[in-house]
C-alpha cells in the first residue's frame, strides 16, 4: 500500500500565532505562511510535534464559518 501523504519542507515558512491567543500560553494555534499550499497548522506548545495540512478551500471555509459564529 502506497502512502499518499507528502512531506513538505517547512524550513522556509514563518509560523504565526492566532491573534486570539493569550499571553499566558494555553490553547494556541499557529498557521504557516510563506508557502500557500497546503495550509499548515500546529500547536504552538509543541512546535516540533504533529502538524495538520488542509486544502486551501477547506481552510478558507473553516475560517469563514468561525467568523460567522
Amino acid at each position: 500500500m502506497e502512502n499518499s501523504a507528502r512531506e513538505y519542507d517547512l524550513t522556509t515558512v514563518t509560523w504565526h500565532k492566532s491573534s486570539y491567543s493569550g499571553g499566558e500560553g494555553g490553547n494556541c494555534l499557529e498557521v504557516a505562511t510563506g508557502d500557500s499550499t497546503p495550509v499548515r497548522v500546529r500547536d504552538s506548545k509543541t512546535p516540533l510535534g504533529p502538524r495538520l495540512a488542509f486544502r486551501v478551500d477547506a481552510w478558507s471555509a473553516f475560517v469563514e464559518n468561525l467568523k460567522a459564529d
